[in-house]
């Protein structure tokens, strides 16, 4: 990476994490992934429960590698190929000590976007485990919230559609169409302003591009 984008990655990356505080977040700033993996850890006790889901980000860090070569009691959704398996996989990580994932987008003010298909993923950050951690590139960092509420839609959603090449517009146009398809994965759209309680709501970031 080159210097310049990594200056401004860092310098962009300690005003949000300064206002993600402000909004009552637990909020890290990583300048690389191995940096990140090794932060994620130190939040989550050996012995502790964990989940996940839609976590890109957090694959991509090698979190989901460590926790299941680590001291830990895993739901892994992706375990089971029987979809009532998995939906109750998926269910069972609001009973884990934590749950990881990533955020479609944040804003440098310090909220939080996320857009979501079944609802599972946002249902366990409004009111889900006890400890929720995020992990996010600086490339979903947005300048205000409209512009993280835009590329949640515009942006995340039509990327990661790509990977299940479900019968929407956006499967073939890759923009997003304001539909309102059967299979559409822009079902509930959350903005996470504050974290309550205070801390539930880790957010890890790093200083690299990662997920869509």
């Amino acid at each position: 990476m080159e210097k310049a984008t990594r200056d401004y990655f860092d310098k962009r990356g300690a005003v949000l994490v300064k206002n993600l505080q402000k909004n009552h977040f637990e909020a890290y700033y990583c300048a690389t992934k191995a940096e990140a993996l090794q932060q994620v850890l130190a939040l989550m006790p050996e012995g502790s429960t964990v989940g996940w889901g839609g976590a890109i980000s957090a694959a991509q860090v090698g979190v989901q590698e460590a926790v299941h070569a680590g001291n830990y009691t895993v739901i892994d959704r992706d375990r089971f190929s029987d979809p009532a398996e998995k939906l109750r996989c998926m269910r069972e990580c609001f009973n884990a000590d934590f749950f990881i994932t990533g955020a479609n987008a944040l804003s440098l003010d310090g909220q939080m976007v996320n857009i979501d298909g079944n609802g599972n993923r946002v249902g366990m950050i409004v009111y889900g485990p006890k400890n929720i951690i995020v992990v996010a590139g600086m490339n979903k960092v947005c300048a205000t919230l409209e512009d993280a509420v835009k590329r949640a839609r515009t942006v995340a959603a039509p990327m990661n559609q790509q990977r299940f090449g479900l019968p929407n517009p956006c499967t073939v146009t890759g923009s997003c169409a304001d539909c309102h398809c059967e299979s559409s994965i822009c079902n509930q759209l959350l903005i996470t302003r504050n974290s309550k309680p205070a801390g539930r709501i880790k957010v890890v970031l790093v200083g690299e591009e990662l997920g869509f």
